[in-house]
């Protein structure tokens, strides 16, 4: 039988950190409608865009990594993109399976009124977290997707948005 001295802190302890996700979660939420409402696309298109800004001429398996998403989610919304007028794809000149994307005039402009994405602003605040916190919460997150048991291999692989 569980000690109610050992449950109770525990109880505790699982009420906040399920708090704290749903502040995680929120903040992605209300961030990706901001963007959506401002800018028309999602918050991942938004992010896409944003990094191609930040380095031009990217391939499709470049990007796919700087985004942690899968290559085809990757080329599907830069289809979407592109669709838009908002990213452009070159051929190599001299080898033609290389394909450099880049953004549009159109793209630029709706940059400059656009705001940042949120899955860099959660990006950003996990990088600047100390390394043992870090260590931390990538061993607990990992036994807690363990024990979801989920059979959904790709999710990591697709953007929040």
């Amino acid at each position: 039988m569980n000690d109610e001295k050992t449950e109770e802190p525990r109880l505790v302890r699982f009420k906040t950190i399920l708090k704290e996700l749903r502040i995680v979660f929120r903040v992605l939420q209300n961030h990706s409608r901001l963007v959506e409402k401002q800018s028309g696309l999602s918050s991942a298109q938004l992010w896409v865009m944003w990094e191609l800004f930040n380095e031009p001429g990217m391939k499709v398996s470049e990007l796919a990594k700087v985004l942690s998403i899968h290559q085809s989610t990757c080329s599907n919304m830069l289809d979407k993109l592109q669709e838009r007028d908002l990213v452009r794809r070159d051929r190599g000149a001299q080898d033609q399976r290389v394909v450099k994307i880049y953004l549009t005039e159109k793209a630029m402009q709706l940059l400059a009124a656009s705001p940042r994405p949120s899955q860099g602003a959660v990006a950003e605040a996990l990088l600047n977290l100390p390394d043992r916190t870090l260590d931390n919460l990538e061993a607990g997150l990992t036994e807690l997707v363990a024990m979801l048991k989920t059979t959904d291999e790709q999710a990591s692989m697709t953007p929040l948005s």
